[in-house]
């Protein structure tokens, strides 16, 4: 078996014991049952998935950005030349992006992976060069890659989680970087779960409405071209064989590294915060390899791009944050993962009644 495989076989779905222990942990803490609202789901989601109650404190958290090009930004999806990919991975490295001043606030370290970067980028600190190929193909004239780089692609995110986590990550935050790869992720929601191309594509970095118009009819060109007729018919065939098809026909390099991320991560039962729609179609087609991945998955928050929120209805996730974000990077993650760590830690140091002698109102009432 390969890497892909050994993975999947690896992944575990939530612990029921475990839920069940953390939900009446979380009744016997000194407040009101529920008045910490969707930080008590959180928590729970934390133990289930962790398969222990409580769930080990997700500290330290590791941010991994994911950049590739795409073949597809030659139909004219996106105003911003597609060097800026290359362009953008140097402002990580050299700390100057909003995602740097997130991971820096919330103590998060950050890696940059070039899976698919059109451009040669120079070796540095904090670069993993992965690189898969110079950029998928463009989709609309048929798969954007070859079974074979989509394999490869998801193997690296595997790795990377991996490495990360045996350095000591104890929570994984997703980073994606890629000019047009909004319009993939569009793509592989509607290929994931029937979403007709109108509902899924959004304006991106902030597309007018005739680049609009032309990006929607781009998904649909390159589904139909591909074998995926947009036609709201419902959910696709799952199963790894398939998930590594679709991502190759219309995902993009990054995209593949996320979802191998994700399952790297639930292999390992860390959890992973997904950002905004590039991690979210990412996630989509993890939880086509493994149903159970996205046990291990917390929505950070709701990305301002319409396919978001179909892709975390199909997924049963529910985003923490909704602060109308679309830059990626891993921005939105980055600002849930206080929350996330927050969720965890009272688990570990909230007194219980018991223990701290305080009366249970809805004890005493029964």
């Amino acid at each position: 078996m390969g890497l892909l495989e050994t993975t999947l076989a690896k992944i575990h779905p939530a612990d029921r014991n475990a839920r069940a222990l953390a939900v009446a942990h979380q009744d016997r803490l000194t407040k009101p049952r529920g008045s910490l609202g969707a930080l008590e789901d959180v928590a729970v989601r934390l133990a289930a998935a962790a398969g222990t109650c409580p769930a080990p404190l997700p500290v330290p958290a590791a941010l991994a950005i994911f950049a590739a090009d795409h073949g597809v930004h030659a139909q004219g999806v996106t105003p911003w030349p597609q060097e800026v990919t290359g362009q953008m991975v140097a402002n990580f490295l050299a700390g100057g992006a909003v995602a740097n001043a997130f991971a820096a606030q919330a103590g998060a370290s950050v890696t940059v992976v070039d899976v698919g970067v059109a451009t040669e980028l120079p070796p540095g600190p904090g670069l993993v060069v992965r690189k898969v190929a110079s950029g998928t193909a463009d989709m609309t004239l048929g798969p954007a890659m070859t079974l074979d780089q989509a394999r490869a692609a998801v193997e690296t995110g595997i790795t990377v989680a991996g490495d990360l986590v045996a350095a000591g990550a104890r929570c994984l935050v997703t980073g994606d970087m890629g000019i047009a790869n909004t319009t993939a992720s569009a793509a592989l929601i509607c290929a994931f779960t029937g979403s007709d191309p109108a509902r899924a594509t959004g304006r991106g970095t902030g597309v007018d409405d005739a680049t609009l118009t032309r990006k929607i009819e781009t998904v649909r060109r390159a589904l139909t071209v591909n074998g995926l007729p947009p036609d709201g018919a419902g959910d696709r065939p799952a199963g790894a064989a398939e998930a590594l098809r679709l991502l190759a026909a219309v995902g993009g390099l990054e995209h593949a590294a996320l979802a191998g991320f994700v399952l790297g991560g639930a292999a390992a039962r860390v959890p992973v915060i997904l950002d905004g729609v590039i991690a979210g179609s990412a996630a989509l087609a993890a939880a086509a390899f493994s149903s159970a991945a996205a046990d291990h998955c917390v929505a950070g928050h709701l990305s301002a791009e319409p396919g978001h929120a179909i892709a975390l209805a199909h997924l049963g996730l529910t985003p923490l944050v909704d602060l109308g974000l679309r830059l990626g990077e891993g921005t939105g993650a980055l600002l849930a993962y206080p929350l996330v760590a927050a969720a965890a830690r009272v688990m570990h140091d909230v007194a219980t009644f018991d223990s701290a002698g305080v009366t249970d109102k809805e004890a005493q009432a029964t």
